[in-house]
């Protein structure tokens, strides 16, 4: 299961700034041998050379136009035509890393105008998918949150490539504690149609699921979710511990609850018992694995 990203080519790829520069993005370069990348500068496809003159964002009669000041050229509507080419044109497609502050290619505010003209195509092309700023990687939680959600879509895009229900239900199955340290009640939403899935009515239920999934993947796990999931996993091996294990669990949650303790040692020690006790359906939960775990030694090396 590899996930394909989009990524903005100047990001490690090429030499393809306007000034001529390449920017190195750490987490982007580690990222290479478990992802396929495709690189791509929306700059240079609508013809603009290395070096150029800067283009700009500029509101033009009340709306946001990308212009090149120097040259007082206007190049909305090429890059605009571009990013519909591209974007339609992707038949797999899992996740976006973009160059933050660009007006091509950036999806925060850039130069107090707005998003950039690509960024903004993909946004509105792929609604709810992991896409981001290469900047914005750097922050932990983020960065944690883009893995997590770009493993997932990888997975659900593979399962409802096949259109069986079996896998359907497999990767519910799979997923269930992940989705519900995000948002139990989408969870319970998926959970419900999956239930009543079948064949006559297979396309609209999936694109239901679709929309259930996306919405509860949109924001980073939030610690009273997480602390559901983790008591919830821990009823798998209350019987098997003993009364001080049981204890220093419980008293582990509360120090994570007050932020005196990772989210990630609590999972590490449920592991450990998911090992020890050989619980089946604990060990195929993406929870504890939801990508690689050579890209979880990057995670907290970074």
């Amino acid at each position: 299961m590899i996930p394909t990203i989009v990524v903005s080519k100047c990001l490690g790829f090429d030499h393809c700034r306007y000034n001529g520069l390449m920017i190195q993005s750490d987490f982007v370069t580690q990222l290479i041998p478990y992802v396929n990348f495709i690189p791509v500068c929306p700059e240079l496809e609508i013809g603009l050379g290395v070096p150029r003159n800067p283009i700009r964002l500029e509101e033009v009669d009340g709306e946001i136009h990308l212009v090149q000041p120097k040259t007082e050229l206007d190049f909305t509507e090429p890059m605009l035509e571009f990013s519909r080419k591209l974007l339609s044109s992707l038949t797999k497609v899992d996740g976006f890393i973009l160059k933050g502050r660009s007006p091509s290619c950036g999806i925060g505010t850039v130069q107090g105008k707005g998003i950039g003209i690509f960024g903004g195509a993909v946004l509105k092309a792929f609604p709810g998918y992991p896409i981001e700023e290469e900047g914005r990687l750097r922050n932990e939680s983020l960065r944690e949150h883009f893995l997590q959600k770009l493993f997932l879509i990888t997975d659900w895009n593979e399962t409802k490539h096949y259109s069986s229900i079996k896998m359907m239900l497999e990767f519910q199955s799979r997923n269930k504690l992940l989705l519900m340290s995000y948002h139990p009640n989408e969870m319970r939403e998926i959970g419900k149609i999956l239930g009543k899935l079948n064949l006559k009515e297979y396309t609209e239920q999936v694109q239901k699921i679709e929309t259930h999934l996306l919405k509860a993947l949109g924001k980073p796990p939030r610690i009273g979710p997480r602390v559901d999931v983790l008591q919830h996993a821990f009823g798998y091996f209350s019987d098997h511990l003993s009364t001080k294990e049981r204890e220093f669990f419980l008293q582990s949650i509360d120090s994570y609850r007050a932020g005196k303790l990772p989210y990630i040692t609590l999972l590490q020690l449920l592991k450990s018992w998911i090992i020890r006790f050989n619980i089946p359906y604990l060990s195929k939960q993406t929870l504890f694995n939801p990508y690689p775990s050579e890209l979880f030694e990057i995670y907290i090396s970074t």
